[in-house]
């Protein structure tokens, strides 16, 4: 999949494609039943598929660290709207001059004068534009002067309810993985970088792999039983997702003890999936606390993994 960073960038091979547009947060069962329709349109018209979207999200741009926690981050959203076989990706910056753009001014300059879709896929409740003013109505209005076609998908739903990034988000934070995953089609994963930290969990005899979330909020926070990808195999572990108040942290990170690994992993792009909530985060009242804790929560989720997966850890 071809990354496109910026309206200025597209050029003709880009042009004459089937496309959508969104944020796709999460990238759940229905944005990617709504990208899948993109694609099998795409190939029965021989043309390439194009998603459009957004750094930051609408919502980052207006709200700021006020903003709802962010599902994925745009790498990991990049990985699972590849997988679906889009081919390329959009993304364009949501700034002043954009989000005071006309909803018709949107259409003619981006879609018709640039890009020359042939025909855009969107869901049912479909805004864009100046104040969201724009509409799928808008968007037939406009097609058919302009001669492109449209696709409505409707709202896919679980336990009687759409399903929706809300309720992803809700989920995670709730710890409710079996309902996660139903609204995903997949396990929540967040992805990154092993990065250098201040090696307070090995002064404690507790190693971690650490990745910086690079997000305002995090949809979770607490201690994890996961699955880590990346390496020459899969291994398992207990994850931290917080600020670490006990030690006085302030930025959201991601904490990996990763079961029997032994050796430096910095710089590794990990995939750490996670598969159950051990416990909400807490400030202790001591370093020796909070190591006595740890201990708890390793032996927990390593009981947890024996009876999951038969195997000792």
């Amino acid at each position: 999949m071809e990354i496109i960073r910026g309206l200025h960038n597209v050029h003709t091979r880009h042009q004459d494609s089937v496309c959508s547009i969104g944020n796709f947060d999460g990238v759940h069962v229905g944005h990617v039943t709504l990208l899948r329709n993109v694609q099998h349109e795409a190939v029965s018209r021989k043309v390439g598929s194009l998603v459009i979207t957004f750094e930051p999200q609408p919502r980052e741009y207006f709200q700021g660290k006020l903003v709802p926690a962010r599902l994925t981050r745009f790498r990991e959203k990049v990985e699972l709207i590849r997988e679906i076989g889009i081919k390329y990706l959009l993304c364009l910056p949501f700034d002043e001059k954009l989000q005071t753009t006309t909803p018709d001014c949107l259409i003619e300059k981006y879609l018709v004068e640039t890009l020359n879709i042939q025909h855009i896929v969107v869901g049912k409740d479909f805004r864009f534009g100046k104040d969201a003013s724009g509409s799928v109505q808008t968007l037939r209005t406009a097609a058919e002067k302009n001669r492109f076609t449209i696709t409505q998908i409707e709202p896919c739903e679980y336990a009687g309810a759409t399903i929706s990034s809300t309720r992803v988000r809700d989920s995670l934070q709730n710890g409710d993985f079996n309902t996660t995953e139903s609204l995903l089609g997949r396990q929540y994963f967040m992805m990154g970088p092993v990065v250098l930290g201040n090696r307070f969990g090995g002064n404690i005899g507790i190693p971690t792999a650490n990745i910086r979330l690079q997000r305002y909020r995090s949809p979770l926070e607490g201690i994890f039983a996961v699955r880590v990808e990346g390496l020459e195999n899969d291994y398992y572990g207990a994850a931290y997702v917080g600020t670490r108040p006990t030690i006085g942290g302030t930025e959201p990170l991601l904490e990996v003890h990763i079961f029997n690994l032994h050796r430096e992993i910095y710089g590794k792009q990990l995939k750490v999936c996670f598969l159950k909530k051990i416990r909400s985060d807490e400030k202790f009242d001591s370093i020796d606390s909070l190591k006595v804790q740890m201990g708890i929560d390793i032996t927990t989720i390593k009981n947890w993994l024996k009876l999951r997966l038969q195997k000792e850890f």
